[in-house]
């Protein structure tokens, strides 16, 4: 019956029902919206959270601006206010509301005014609504205020209409998200006395917004405006509510047309009726093609059903492809889930022999649709594909393959059946002819199975019914069985033929969305943008069989970052239709609107709002590039290819941010370093070499001789200062370059030890290095500095008297040093930042300050010359122990280390 048809298929929308529980677990927001300042918005949101304050709910201020109203003023009296956040900004005292102080007061509602408000820097969120979405994750109620001229969407519009833009805008998800939104409208002429009486604006600021733009025109501009932005949130409010509650529509509360097109000529008339029609309604309007996986369209249909989609996008509706089998009643069904009052479809052209037999989809949507209004077309206006397309159209061409394989099948059904009739008696063949169908049906197609059905029915009757070897059936029950066997023959072999399409469809969805999975894959595990351009580029062009060029932007213009096959040369058309793409967003080039007469379709790669590229599409086939199956599925790889991209992009924006970030501290370093560490050796060197200028005369030699020698110290520890500089900006440019050659260890070591004789000259030392240690490939200069830096460590950091010991072996892959002091050791939470540069164990330095370099220039060094230092602590015992290890030649003996 048409009604149990209507009612079985209405089921509660997933998506609205999750919807529904995520509303459960946040708090609520209302909007309270209005269509200029002034209107009222602040005052009946106070208005409204004395009413809940009444009713017994927490209620606090988080921010309400007053303008020195003293209506809004008095009715601020008896609410809890949040103390404000007070943020320093240029010398300035700027506040803010205090985010953390409402969330840890955790009242039930808080009332924030203003939501497109831009916050002072310095505070957590840049935007007001970010704080309100805050909130509201933390399961708080809000109720704020917002001018219609702060909607993201709206904001051209208003500029267009006020010729004033407002910088400060909220997306219109946030709107979206509002569960309740409340329009406070007073009349222009009532806004316009208001604002001469002073209570909008100061009186010389009145005047000027009068004659701008506070003028009656406007105002009822933005009036429209906000009553249509609020009809369009209740009217999805309305849509979700009948999904999550399995409601059968429509209810007429506000119009919707659908209409419903296919391969039919007449089909861009429907839409341009439907717009037509849907402009008088002021109603939202969608372009509906339902694609049956047994149809069976041709390449030409599938192209005349794309164009027709898309003309209907251009013309301002939504375009939607569903896939079903009973268009009729999958039309109904996405009507009643959406809400639609207004079907619109074509006339049927069938034949009433045909429509008997095949059905007619009009009739249908009549019986079926309830409550839903059916415009029924003619559509006379015919829009014919060009007469070259149709011209070069190529036939499908007839294989005798199929039939062949057909007569097969009944062959074998004919030995099969002899078989059985002479060996056990067997007089129903019938079933046996009747699989030779099906499998023809289910190998051959339709066509096939048909021929097969006559051709078994005739082989029945001549073969197996008597008398046999004639087609005169004598028994009345043979004349049953052979137009029986017949007719089922017909229905079995069109019911196989069908399932096997649906079968072939589900399959070929199947391939794709593990294409689509494995590419997901794919972008995931890319590493680098070339990565994924190439993927993106090779798996578009092998899923749609189309050459593809993916541009990106580069100094104000779009290059050419990859292609599929490879092809970087492009025309001035093409470079043109590139460019435009990517500048308004919107496909240019090959069949689109703009720039036609370049080789390629070029479609922005899109992530939200934010084109990050551009892709280049062509092949040699004339019309229309992609089919509307090809469409959903370019859109759905260009969309992760999109999100990929953005995400490395991303990636090196935060590298590059560190990169900065790391520079600012080195440069910040680097300054205090010079200004403090630098200066110290340095004015011990003026003041000494002042002191002889000034008295050397009345100075003995012993006191020369001492300042002298302060002299030289000061002047050799800033010598190493500004060395550690440098070769930390060798290191840190990349231009190290070690003079790599076979040295023993204990020649280097002894150099060192001389070098640093001086600064040790306090200490112990003990050197255990076997002879038998073989030579290593190293720098010897850059490896004496690494054993100076770590000898001057130690006497920096240990006590007086105390040893400082060098020892050496050999292990199985490589030789082990290490330097080791009685020292205080390294506190554990300096152990992995002690080779950062510029880090200092300042609670440990006994002696002198440094730059903190020296260790950095270690690591920098050994890792240069291919080996690795670590830092630890000696077992049981006060001090740090440096190990270094060098790779062994191949060629040289190994020693086992020392017990």
């Amino acid at each position: 019956m048409p009604t149990k048809d209507r009612t079985e298929d209405i089921r509660p929308s997933p998506d609205a029902l999750l919807a529904q529980v995520e509303k459960e677990t946040r708090g609520r927001l209302k909007i309270f919206l209005g269509a200029a300042p002034g209107v009222g918005k602040t005052y009946e949101m106070l208005m409204s959270g004395r009413s809940r304050k009444f009713d017994g709910a927490d209620v606090v201020i988080g921010i309400v601006e007053t303008h020195g109203r003293r209506e809004t003023e008095g009715l601020t009296f008896g609410f809890e206010i949040i103390p404000r956040a007070t943020i320093d900004y240029k010398g300035q005292k700027l506040e803010e509301m205090d985010l953390d102080a409402v969330l840890e007061r955790k009242p039930k509602l808080v009332l924030v005014d203003e939501l497109a408000h831009t916050n002072a820097p310095g505070s957590r969120h840049p935007k007001r609504y970010l704080d309100v979405l805050e909130l509201l994750d933390r399961g708080i109620d809000v109720y704020t205020t917002l001018n219609v001229q702060h909607i993201e969407s709206l904001n051209d519009v208003v500029a267009q209409i006020t010729r004033i833009r407002v910088r400060e805008t909220v997306p219109d998800s946030v709107i979206d998200r509002a569960d309740d939104i409340e329009i406070i409208d007073i009349t222009p002429e009532d806004l316009l006395k208001r604002l001469d009486e002073g209570k909008v604006y100061l009186p010389k600021t009145a005047k000027r917004a009068t004659a701008n733009y506070f003028s009656p025109g406007n105002l009822t501009a933005l009036r429209e405006l906000a009553l249509r932005r609020t009809a369009q949130r209740v009217d999805d409010q309305l849509v979700n509510h009948m999904q999550a509650n399995a409601i059968r529509g429509p209810w007429a509360a506000g119009e919707r047309v659908l209409v419903c097109v296919n391969d039919d000529p007449r089909s861009p008339s429907l839409i341009r009726y439907a717009r037509r029609q849907a402009d008088r309604l002021r109603a939202p309007w969608t372009a509906l093609h339902v694609e049956q996986a047994s149809s069976g369209v041709t390449d030409e249909q599938k192209d005349r059903i794309a164009t027709t989609l898309r003309l209907a996008e251009r013309l301002g509706g939504d375009a939607i492809t569903l896939p079903g089998d009973k268009v009729a009643r999958d039309i109904v069904r996405y009507a009643l889930s959406n809400n639609v009052t207004h079907i619109i479809v074509g006339r049927s052209e069938k034949s009433r022999w045909r429509e008997f037999v095949q059905g007619s989809v009009s009739h249908d949507l009549i019986r079926q649709a309830g409550d839903i209004s059916i415009h029924v077309i003619s559509g006379k206006e015919h829009d014919a594909l060009p007469a070259r397309r149709i011209a070069n159209a190529e036939p499908r061409r007839f294989s005798v393959k199929p039939y062949l394989l057909s007569l097969l099948y009944i062959g074998i059904a004919f030995g099969v059946g002899q078989l059985l009739a002479r060996a056990l008696g067997v007089q129903s063949i019938a079933l046996v002819f009747l699989m030779a169908v099906l499998a023809s049906a289910a190998t051959a197609g339709l066509l096939p199975a048909l021929f097969g059905s006559v051709i078994g029915a005739l082989a029945l009757n001549y073969l197996f019914l008597d008398p046999v070897y004639t087609f005169t059936i004598r028994d009345p029950e043979g004349v049953v069985a052979f137009f029986f066997f017949l007719g089922a023959a017909i229905i079995t072999s069109n019911l196989t033929a069908r399932v096997h399409r649906q079968a072939a469809a589900a399959r070929h969805r199947a391939r794709s969305t593990e294409d689509l999975y494995l590419f997901s894959k794919r972008l995931a595990g890319a590493g680098s943008l070339d990565d994924v351009l190439w993927a993106s580029a090779h798996q578009i062009a092998s899923m749609l069989k189309v050459r593809v060029v993916i541009l990106l932007p580069d100094d104000g213009t779009v290059v050419v970052k990859a292609g599929y096959p490879p092809d970087d040369t492009l025309v001035d058309a093409d470079i043109a239709a590139a460019r435009w793409a990517w500048e308004h967003n919107r496909p240019a080039g090959r069949g689109a609107d703009t720039l036609p007469g370049a080789k390629r379709l070029y479609i922005p790669l899109i992530t939200g709002k934010t084109p990050v590229g551009v892709v280049g599409l062509d092949n040699d086939r004339e019309g229309p590039l992609l089919t509307p199956e090809q469409q959903r599925l370019f859109d759905a790889l260009t969309d992760q290819a999109a999100i990929a991209i953005e995400r490395i992009q991303l990636v090196a924006d935060v590298d590059r941010a560190k990169r900065a970030a790391e520079a600012d501290k080195l440069r910040s370093a680097l300054l205090t370093s010079i200004s403090h560490d630098l200066k110290t050796p340095l004015a011990a060197v003026m003041g000494a070499a002042g002191t002889l200028k000034e008295y050397a005369q009345s100075m003995d030699n012993a006191d020369r001789e001492e300042l002298l020698g302060t002299i030289i110290d000061e002047s050799e520890r800033l010598n190493r200062f500004i060395a550690n500089l440098l070769d930390m900006t060798r290191i840190e440019s990349g231009a190290m370059a070690p003079n790599m050659s076979l040295h023993y260890l204990d020649d280097i070591v002894a150099s060192a030890l001389r070098r640093a004789s001086k600064i040790l000259s306090d200490h112990e030392i003990s050197v255990s290095i076997p002879p038998e240690l073989p030579m290593l490939k190293l720098d010897p200069v850059l490896f004496e500095q690494v054993l100076f830096n770590l000898f001057d460590n130690a006497a920096k950091y240990a006590p007086a008297r105390t040893a400082v010991t060098i020892k050496a072996w050999q292990d199985t892959v490589s030789v082990v040093l290490q330097v080791s002091d009685r020292g205080p050791g390294i506190p554990a939470n300096d152990l992995e930042k002690i080779f950062d540069s510029f880090h200092r164990v300042r609670k440990c330095d006994q002696v002198r300050a440094g730059t903190g370099l020296g260790l950095t220039i270690c690591r920098g060094f050994v890792e240069a010359m291919g080996g690795t230092i670590v830092a630890g602590n000696r077992q049981g015992r006060e001090g740090a122990v440096f190990t270094i290890r060098m790779p062994v030649p191949a060629d040289r003996p190994k020693l086992e280390e020392p017990q």
